[in-house]
């Protein structure tokens, strides 16, 4: 047990002068130290014995005054950390605080529906949720697990002020590679599973997530964000009866890489609840991100799992509430997002855009600066110089909704699959640019490596309408009267059977007047985008209707 229980406060003017200094990074390792060793969690890694060293030269005054906030329910470690570590800075370890009152509302269910006898907290940061478990769970063991040292080390600091030190574990290891170890009783898995991209994981973590889920059967994409694969270690971690809550991104109920998640939840996770978010109400302070918190029961045979939207964070306080989806239709569909409300009948008279045409995303180059020249490039042939939409804004900026002209436009270079069609001049022209293009190390992009030939972009014909996908407002639907080809900045339209010019502009304008960021996906901050498919739900008007229009 902590000695810190009678430590008398320290009064400190409003001047400042008296309290712990945390100015720096070493200054708050100091400070935490100083606090951990007088408790149970001494046996520091040497990762964090480096830290502890390196801010031994920092005078610390009397931190009772820390400790009294840290009991009373705050985190001035965890806060001065964020303070003093820049979201940038964080990202790459995924370091996205939560605050309190999600805290206390996940941590809330788990009470609520067990008493564990372990709680196991993956990706713990200060220990916001081993804390607060500590608090409404009074026997439960608590095991935080951390790859940062200082993060780790204040969670140790925390847990010691909060005189949790004795029913104790910090472990600085990656989640996946922990060994928790037997529980008889229950464990409860909770907290924020860190949000690191795909493209930041390590090649061998995405061989171990493909390796590992196609072992249970269920299907995976190596797209996966790191919380995806805290989900999938802990199906392997957990036990039948063992319960969870985390908070993440909400990105997973729709992309393509979620199909992972939604996979687990309807088949041995055992989903209980979904409870997203609005994307207008920011959960975290310093993160722009979607936010979902999940809540699960290993092994549970429950046939329907409850979902909910919440308008903000406060609604999360009861996580028992929700509308039951049966698991069934779960498994049947590719995106989950629909089914937090009611998906409006197609009116009378229309149809969805897909059933008259297909929504293709533009090329991606792999290299813009590579890819993309002037119209007129002289050390190029004409041939391989597409005019294209290369930027979001330039659809947007079209005079009446009608791109008419290829003037303002750059061009895409877009190599034959097969050179020797080029004459020797141009071949000549050619070969020059791709010795500099393999100098740029264009040729070793990810995209680039996944295409054959690795030259040639592969752009598609000009499609009759183009629109935008991603802004703060509705897309931008114009006709490509100019014939202009499009990256991946547009969606290219393309009726599945002819279209007269007329039912072309009906069809056009009625995309422009009938379309809301509702039927979008609106990520955190107000950005909404609509993939391929999403666009092709939208109500059009019929053929029919659409010729009458244009009479």
């Amino acid at each position: 047990m902590s000695d810190f229980k009678q430590m008398p406060l320290i009064e400190r003017a409003d001047t400042g002068g008296a309290g712990p200094r945390m100015e720096s990074e070493q200054g708050l390792a100091a400070v935490a130290w100083t606090i951990v060793e007088g408790g149970a969690l001494t046996d520091l890694t040497d990762a964090e014995s480096e830290v502890v060293c390196a801010g031994s030269d920092h005078g610390v005054l009397d931190p009772g005054e820390l400790v009294s906030a840290i009991r009373q329910g705050d985190d001035p470690l965890g806060d001065a950390f964020v303070r003093l570590r820049s979201p940038k800075q964080r990202r790459p370890l995924g370091a996205v605080y939560t605050p309190q009152g999600i805290v206390e509302a996940m941590v809330g269910w788990i009470a609520g529906k067990e008493q564990p006898a372990r709680i196991v907290d993956p990706g713990a940061g200060s220990g916001r949720f081993v804390l607060q478990a500590g608090r409404v769970i009074p026997d439960a063991s608590l095991v935080a697990i951390e790859l940062d040292p200082l993060a780790a080390l204040l969670c140790r600091a925390n847990l010691t002020a909060a005189g949790f030190d004795d029913r104790s574990t910090v472990m600085v290891e990656d989640y996946r590679e922990a060994e928790l170890g037997r529980c008889d009783g229950v464990t409860a898995f909770v907290g924020n599973p860190p949000y690191v991209r795909h493209h930041q994981i390590e090649s061998r973590w995405k061989r171990w997530l493909t390796a590992t889920a196609k072992s249970r059967d269920l299907p995976v994409s190596a797209l996966a964000g790191l919380h995806v694969h805290f989900f999938l270690a802990t199906l392997l971690a957990a036990k039948p009866g063992d319960i969870g809550a985390f908070i993440t991104s909400a990105e997973w109920l729709d992309v393509n890489y979620g199909k992972l998640m939604r996979g687990m939840l309807t088949d041995g996770l055992g989903g209980e609840s979904v409870h997203v978010l609005a994307p207008e109400a920011q959960a975290f302070e310093d993160a722009a991100t979607t936010a979902s918190v999940t809540c699960f029961q290993i092994g549970s045979e429950a046939r329907s799992v409850k979902m909910r939207r919440v308008a903000n964070a406060s609604d999360l306080a009861d996580l028992s509430k929700g509308r039951r989806v049966t698991k069934q239709r779960l498994m049947q569909e590719k995106r989950w997002s629909p089914l937090l409300a009611p998906t409006p009948p197609v009116p009378d008279g229309f149809v969805e855009l897909g059933k008259l045409c297909r929504v293709h995303r533009g090329a991606v180059t792999g290299a813009n600066a590579t890819w993309i020249t002037t119209a007129n490039d002289p050390q190029l042939p004409k041939r391989t110089l597409f005019p294209s939409v290369t930027k979001a804004r330039e659809p947007f900026d079209a005079d009446d909704s009608v791109l008419s002209s290829l003037l303002s436009l750059r061009a895409v270079i877009d190599l034959p699959a097969d050179l020797s069609e080029l004459d020797e001049d141009d071949r000549e022209l050619v070969n020059r640019f791709l010795r500099y293009a393999e100098r740029d190390g264009a040729h070793s992009s990810y995209i680039a490596r996944h295409r054959k030939p690795w030259w040639s972009v592969g752009l598609r014909s000009p499609a009759p309408i183009l629109a935008t996908y991603m802004a703060r407002r509705p897309p931008a639907f114009v006709r490509n009267l100019a014939g202009a080809r499009h990256v991946n900045v547009a969606h290219g339209i393309y009726p599945r059977d002819p279209l007269s010019d007329d039912a072309l502009n009906n069809l056009a304008a009625s995309l422009r007047s009938g379309v809301s960021v509702a039927q979008g996906r609106t990520y955190a901050g107000g950005l909404t985008k609509f993939e391929p498919s999403e666009m092709e739900r939208i109500p059009v008007p019929n053929p029919a209707l659409l010729a009458e229009m244009s009479s």
